[in-house]
């Protein structure tokens, strides 16, 4: 016990010593994680065992780099006509789509979102009364969505590039895709149940009793994070406290807003598959549950004797 307590101490010292190097997520208290905090006092906080049952959990994550991504712009084209609303949106996306067709890898597919007749306001002047404004028809607004699909993440500076050349600026989103996830998820799930048969044995190791006849119930569960889900936000300023004596106009600067990619921490888990997250991934988290139901002893089951002054051992029955 005394070894147990002195392990956890040094854990304890390891983790205030990490905390030095955090960046400026941490500055003046920005940071919000989803993990609750730690209680105070309790590094660990271990449920009382149940007598009668056995709860066996191993949590498994893997990092996955994906292999192919598609990238969405908007395009936004408004015009006094339909038609030259459509030509304009499909002059400035085929001299985009012209310098892509070439990259190996790559494949784009334009998607249609909208087409609105737009409105303005009119104003009727009269000599006796208040202004009038009408709403009257003022033109059309088009907008297209272009999908581009590639494996070389390094091509997405120029595809920015490109886009902004024919004033295309509204980058959507990036998905991310991965072809293994089905076969990831199968390494999970087979390591997860060497893990648990691994806690059981111990568990039999320590109680001293086998639970091979006893009744077992499992449940499992998946769950996959996409990069994009996976962005937050924070904002690192000093500012200094005015102590004003009558009132006064104060003009604020607007803050800078950093978006940074913060993926699933691997602290909770019995073991990741590529542990070191460089660039954004793909997470797949699995989790499996066994509950092994111990049986009660009945006194049925127990066998009594008695010692005769002969020295014999005699079976005696005995009624509940």
């Amino acid at each position: 016990m005394k070894n147990s307590l002195i392990i956890l101490t040094f854990l304890g010292f390891t983790g205030s010593f990490a905390a030095q190097i955090s960046g400026n997520i941490n500055y003046k208290g920005n940071a919000n994680y989803s993990s609750p905090p730690v209680p105070a006092g309790n590094v660990l906080n271990t449920p009382h065992p149940n007598q009668n049952e056995i709860l066996i959990s191993v949590k498994g994550m893997a990092n996955v780099k994906a292999d192919a991504y598609v990238a969405v712009f908007s395009v936004t084209q408004a015009a006094k006509t339909q038609e030259e609303a459509n030509r304009l949106i499909n002059e400035r996306i085929g001299k985009a789509l012209e310098t892509l067709k070439n990259k190996p890898g790559v494949q784009t597919y334009v998607d249609m979102i909208s087409f609105v007749p737009t409105y303005e306001f009119e104003v009727q002047k009269k000599i006796f009364s208040r202004k009038t404004y009408n709403e009257i028809p003022a033109g059309f607004e088009l907008k297209k969505n272009i999908h581009i699909k590639f494996t070389n993440p390094l091509l997405m500076d120029e595809f920015v590039e490109k886009m902004a050349d024919n004033e295309i600026y509204d980058l959507v989103k990036v998905d991310y895709y991965a072809a293994e996830l089905e076969q990831i998820k199968k390494n999970l799930a087979s390591r997860a149940a060497a893990l648990v048969l691994e806690k059981l044995k111990n568990a039999e190791l320590l109680t001293g009793k086998s639970f091979s006849s006893e009744d077992r119930s499992f449940s499992e569960q998946y769950q996959v994070f996409l990069p994009t889900e996976m962005y937050k936000s924070y904002q690192a300023y000093q500012s200094n406290s005015l102590q004003l004596t009558r009132p006064s106009n104060v003009n604020t600067e607007t803050k800078t807003t950093t978006l940074f990619y913060q993926p699933v921490l691997a602290k909770e888990f019995d073991f990741v598959v590529n542990p070191v997250v460089l660039e954004p991934v793909i997470q797949v988290l699995y989790e499996v549950k066994i509950s092994v139901i111990r049986k009660k002893e009945s006194k049925s089951d127990k066998q009594y004797f008695i010692l005769t002054p002969a020295g014999e051992l005699k079976n005696i029955s005995i009624q509940p």
